[in-house]
Parts: structure tokens; sequence; C-alpha cells
């Protein structure tokens, strides 16, 4: 069985690593040739990530590198879409393939919809309804969580499945920071979701009047004056390692309509790498952590302040909740338990008459 999956990004990308070239290989031992050709280039996210302006040039050969390669789907017998085929263009691409019979599987896991229909821009209002016909033409819909699953319903898509971003547990391992007299508040992330760090930052700037604290920023440029801030760099091959290093691993998130796209990812790293997590109560959120058990679920800036400052002054709490939110990433949140669901329901999606 050959599948082709037309991914956002190279492996640079956050979401097109985890949420399909990392299964290439659990595929693969289950009789499922997976292909991957990505839309836009490593460079693209380069330059975007260090507030440079698009290579427009880049930009068009990309896009007309993937109208190309759609001349030659009919060698699969599946195609796995990552978002959409072409950002800002109408579904035409996604419809013209469905009406000549190619079915193909729709992953998404950001609310990528509301680039659209919440967009004050003239050119995009115009393709509000965008995602809806791209769901409602594919054989299955693949969503990151419950929000996304429900507007894919409400679009008409004829499957609809949650399948939350996972990790690899082969790749994390649990390991302890060694005894030191400063706690580690760690976030992994992006330049572009650093802003929610802003949400927490009045937080640690208290905290750190009581307790020898040190914020741990991994991917991004961040500062909070008051607040001893460690900024690294991120890379495929480092991130782990960085988060052993946390005590406490944050997600701070607003809660709004984009937001309740986001799938979780950074909790279920930490995680699994034996960490509390004290995050913002949103849907996915609420869905990953065990209230009190894994970590806690915050609303409030007296939330944050209070479940952070818990778990500073009491080491074996974060010990024991660490390895919790380990032991449930075991259960349900690693590709070693979603890669066989992935494969039966692509396995199905082929053999549909």
């Amino acid at each position: 069985m050959k599948v082709l999956a037309l991914s956002r990004y190279g492996r640079l990308g956050a979401s097109s690593r985890m949420r399909i070239y990392q299964y290439a290989p659990a595929l693969h031992s289950m009789g499922i040739d997976l292909h991957v050709s990505p839309l836009l280039r490593d460079d693209y996210l380069k330059r975007l990530y260090a507030g440079q302006a698009t290579n427009w040039r880049e930009l068009l050969s990309d896009y007309l590198a993937r109208i190309a390669g759609l001349l030659h789907v009919g060698k699969y017998d599946l195609l796995w879409i990552e978002k959409e085929l072409f950002p800002n263009f109408p579904a035409w691409f996604e419809q013209a393939l469905a009406a000549v019979g190619v079915r193909y599987v729709l992953d998404i896991d950001d609310a990528v919809f509301h680039n659209y229909d919440r967009s004050t821009h003239r050119y995009h209002k115009l393709l509000a309804d965008k995602l809806d016909k791209v769901m409602a033409g594919s054989t299955l819909v693949l969503c990151g969580n419950g929000y996304l699953a429900e507007r894919a319903r409400s679009a008409g898509a004829p499957c609809v499945e949650i399948l939350p971003t996972v990790i690899d547990l082969e790749r994390y391992q649990v390991l302890h920071p060694p005894m030191r007299e400063h706690i580690v508040v760690g976030w992994c992330g992006s330049p572009s979701t650093a802003k929610y760090l802003d949400i927490v930052a009045p937080v640690l700037k208290e905290l750190a009047k009581e307790f020898p604290l040190q914020l741990r920023v991994i991917g991004a440029k961040f500062a909070c004056p008051g607040v001893d801030v460690d900024c690294r760099s991120w890379s495929e091959e480092s991130e782990v390692r960085e988060i052993h290093d946390f005590d406490i691993g944050i997600m701070p998130l607003k809660d709004s309509p984009w937001e309740r796209g986001k799938c979780g990812y950074k909790l279920i790293q930490y995680m699994a790498c034996g960490k509390p997590v004290v995050t913002t109560s949103i849907e996915a959120n609420d869905k990953i952590v065990l209230q009190d058990i894994t970590g806690y679920l915050v609303s409030t800036m007296d939330d944050w302040m209070d479940k952070l400052r818990a778990l500073i002054l009491d080491p074996q709490k974060r010990r024991t909740a660490g390895m919790q939110g380990r032991d449930l990433v075991e259960k349900r949140y690693c590709i070693q338990v979603t890669a066989p669901h992935i494969a039966r329901l692509l396995q199905e999606c082929v053999a549909l008459k």
C-alpha cells in the first residue's frame, strides 16, 4: 500500500514532523509505504522564525513544484494532506482531486480555518468556508482534538477521528535533574508562540522574589525583568535533553478560538520526560492533564501562583506527578499506541468501495 503524504513543512516544522514524518518507520513495518512531500522548504521557516521577509520567488517555486507533483498522485493508493494543499488559495485543487475520485485523508492539528473565517482581510474572508469544503471532500479527517473534530463534523466530513499529537517513547526517557539550589521552570516552543509566556510573566516575577528560580526557554527569545531567563536554541537532537533539565513544564495559553485548536503537544513532551505540568485550562489540555495527579490546570493568575508555588515547595510532589504523567503517555500519547490505529484507518480508507 502506497501513501503520499503532502505535508506543509519538512522535518523542521513541528506539526509536519510529529503528525506525519515520525510515523513513517512504524507504518513501513505494517506494510504501508509512506512517501512525504513537503510544500515549503526549510528556508521558509528559518526566515519566518528570524523575522525576515518571505522569499516570494522560492515560495512560487514551491507552489509550482506541488502542482507538478499532483499530476502523479495516481501512483498512490491514498493521499494524506496536512491542513490544506495550498495556504491562501481556494479549495480548487482538493475539490478537483475529490471530483476525479482521488481519496485523501486530511490531517488538522490547528484551527487553520480561523485564518480565514476570523480574518479581517477582505480576501481571506472570501475563503471563510475553504476548510469546510476540503473536509467535506475528504475520505477521513484526522483531528488533533475535539474542537477541531466538531468543526469537521459540522462541515460534513464523512469520517472524523481524534488523533492527538504524540511522541515516540524510544526518544524520551525519565531523567531527574541534579540536586541544585534553584528551580527550573521550563517552556519549549517556537518564536511565534513565545508570546504566551507574557501571560505567566507577572507570576514568575513574584515567585522569583521568594525562591531561586530560573525560566528556561527553548526555541525562542524571551525577556522577563526580575527573573533569571535562560534562552536556548532548539534542535530535534537536543530538545529531549533540554526538557530533562526542567523541574516543572509550563504551557500558558489564551482561551480563544485559535488556541482551542491547540493539541497540547508540549504537555505530552514534558510528561514523557517525567515532569509535572502547569497549563491553562482549555479543551485539549483538559483532556491530557489529570488534575492534581500529573499536574495542574489553571484559569487565573492566582491559580498560576498557587500551583507553581506548591510544586516548587514539594520535590516529592514534582517527582510523583512526573511519573504519573510518564505512565499516562505510555498508555495513550505515544506512536507505539497510535501508529497501529493510524495504519488501520489508512487501510480502511483504501478498502472503501
